[in-house]
């Protein structure tokens, strides 16, 4: 195997290289000052982005995780109540979700797009909660009140807000948006009859920077975006120890501060992510055309006619995943898998009391997903020899089943 021609999962190295210069001097201009935590530089970002996200505020944060915990709190989860996500997503979804002093329930997938499936939200709604005499909506299974949905933008598309919306407003739900693999990702309302940013159309948005992200920071980062001015404020205490001024804490806090050196990192970068997300459009279509033009065996990403996704991933299923992956691999062809193992079924949760079986789509998605290279930078000639190493893994495999 030819080292120098192998294909990275992920490069980070191409896009930090060719904006050296610009990113070398954010770092200048922090030394010069000694802004090291706060001030303009954050204040300025979080302007941009929530210009970028189509909402009227975003609140920068040291991560996607408090991102999603301090929306939550601020949105008035409470402890002691029930939020509803899914099974297929990272923990830090649900450590958000208990971290706030709330109890995670899931409901499944929707097969073809793997975000939450609107149906089976409903089927939870009615038939899995009671409503108490006071009014509140309380699950059958923790008899604690459901106070509100969670759904996950998964691999950079989303869910079908406009369902999950309606059930949210007929139950009086809160719904915060997972966006922290999405950014930039659309989503067209049929209700409304217009394109909306991924982070504006629920209470609030919770987006990740870590450096891997659409828009990645150099060390971590996370924004919330909401049109809600209070809310908005309340993170803004909440990540700063409570305090509505320096030494007066109105409530109890954490340090949750995005330091300024990251925040002018994203500030450079996000005036590029436009672009990259275009790029990532157009690679995504050239792996649809060029698995479209082979055998067949791999099941390809689904985009529905309301979504324009932003392909943080390039997920694609497979019976044999091991067995792809690990052809993939000798050929230097790096690949991911996101995720393998449902929350329901994770020791960290084992108190739960989930079962095998209690999920099925999540389930089985789980087992044949793979994560194939995509990057802006990523070429056609790179994306050739993927496709055609995984027809000639399962052109073998379909020959030894003979």
């Amino acid at each position: 195997m030819n080292h120098s021609q192998n294909i990275p999962f992920l490069d980070l190295v191409t896009p930090h290289v060719e904006l050296e210069q610009e990113l070398t001097a954010v770092f200048q201009q922090v030394i010069r000052t000694a802004g090291f935590i706060g001030g303009p530089m954050v204040e300025t970002f979080e302007k941009e982005f929530a210009a970028f996200c189509h909402t009227e505020r975003a609140v920068a944060v040291n991560s996607g995780t408090d991102a999603l915990r301090f929306a939550l709190m601020a949105a008035g989860v409470k402890k002691g109540d029930v939020v509803v996500t899914v099974p297929n997503t990272f923990i830090a979804t649900t450590e958000a979700i208990s971290q706030a002093g709330a109890l995670p329930e899931f409901v499944d997938i929707d097969e073809r797009t793997y975000n939450m499936d609107a149906t089976k939200l409903r089927e939870y709604l009615e038939s899995h909660c009671t409503v108490s005499e006071e009014g509140k909506l309380i699950s059958k299974r923790s008899k604690r009140p459901v106070t509100a949905i969670v759904p996950v933008h998964l691999y950079g598309q989303m869910a079908d807000m406009d369902a999950i919306l309606e059930l949210a407003e007929q139950y009086r739900l809160l719904v915060v948006e997972d966006a922290c693999q999405a950014h930039g990702a659309e989503y067209f309302s049929r209700k409304q009859n217009r394109w909306f940013q991924a982070g504006s159309m629920g209470r609030a948005g919770a987006f990740s920077f870590y450096p891997g992200k659409n828009l990645g920071a150099c060390g971590e980062g996370g924004a919330i975006t909401t049109n809600d001015a209070r809310l908005a404020d309340t993170c803004k205490m909440i990540r700063d120890h409570g305090q509505a001024k320096k030494y007066y804490h109105d409530i109890e806090g954490y340090n949750g501060r995005l330091d300024s050196i990251q925040a002018g990192i994203l500030s450079v970068k996000l005036k590029h992510l436009a672009g990259w997300n275009a790029k990532r459009r157009e690679r995504a279509a050239e792996y649809n055309r060029l698995f479209a033009a082979s055998e067949g065996g791999v099941r390809t990403p689904y985009e529905p006619s309301w979504s324009r996704a932003v392909y943080h991933l390039y997920v694609v299923r497979t019976e044999d995943r091991e067995g792809m992956m690990a052809h993939l691999g000798k050929s230097g062809i790096g690949t991911g898998i996101h995720y393998p193992i449902p929350l329901h079924r994770q020791r960290a949760y084992e108190s739960l009391g989930y079962k095998v079986g209690d999920f099925p789509v999540t389930e089985k998605v789980a087992s044949e997903i793979v994560s194939l290279p995509m990057f802006p930078n990523l070429t056609a000639d790179q994306q050739g020899r993927v496709v055609n190493e995984v027809a000639r893994f399962l052109q073998t495999a379909l020959a030894t089943t003979k």
